[in-house]
């Protein structure tokens, strides 16, 4: 007798659970996932234009993530990586995006700036993130990219004498988007 492998529960699955809820069912559900976790908070907030400042909470996490209390946290790349991404799946916001971008690279930097050498593995994704910040600002228009400019090009500088390849990449980066400013 041949054993039924046993399915696992797909999205199709939950549309379909979905699809019988009327619109009380869909609140209450929402609701639930609302109060549920402040990662889903945050998204809806972010998703809907809710409050001040939708990116807040994502700046939030990759400052404690990139520069974290040395004594008690370590570094947490993927977690700050993760909140660029969250933000990015909530709403399709160029300039958040090069802010959230940007504040990633400026956090590691000061860090390494603040504290010393760390390790390839956090240079390299300080770069890799680099490069996403300057494509991302370069989507914007151009009375957009100025003070992003600023800040990536400030960050380039600040960078001069660490290791890793370190500086050479930011270098490598900035002056292949930015040419005009060699």
């Amino acid at each position: 007798m041949k054993s039924k492998k046993k399915q696992t529960p797909s999205w199709s699955d939950v549309k379909t659970a979905l699809a019988r809820l009327d619109q009380q069912g869909l609140l209450g559900l929402i609701s639930d996932m609302y109060h549920l976790s402040k990662d889903n908070k945050d998204f809806l907030h972010a998703r809907f234009s809710i409050g001040d400042d939708a990116l807040a909470p994502y700046k939030k996490i990759i400052k404690e993530c990139l520069y974290p209390d040395i004594l008690n946290e370590p570094v947490r790349i993927i977690r700050a990586k993760r909140a660029i991404s969250d933000y990015s799946k909530a709403i399709p916001d160029a300039k958040g995006e090069a802010e959230l971008l940007t504040c990633f690279v400026e956090c590691g930097n000061r860090f390494t700036l603040d504290y010393g050498d760390i390790d390839e593995a956090f240079y390299d994704s300080l770069v890799e993130i680099y490069g996403q910040a300057i494509k991302k600002v370069l989507t914007l228009p151009d009375n957009e990219q100025g003070n992003f400019r600023k800040r990536l090009k400030k960050i380039m500088l600040s960078s001069n004498g660490i290791g890793w390849g370190y500086h050479d990449g930011l270098c490598d980066e900035y002056y292949e988007a930015f040419e005009d400013e060699e």
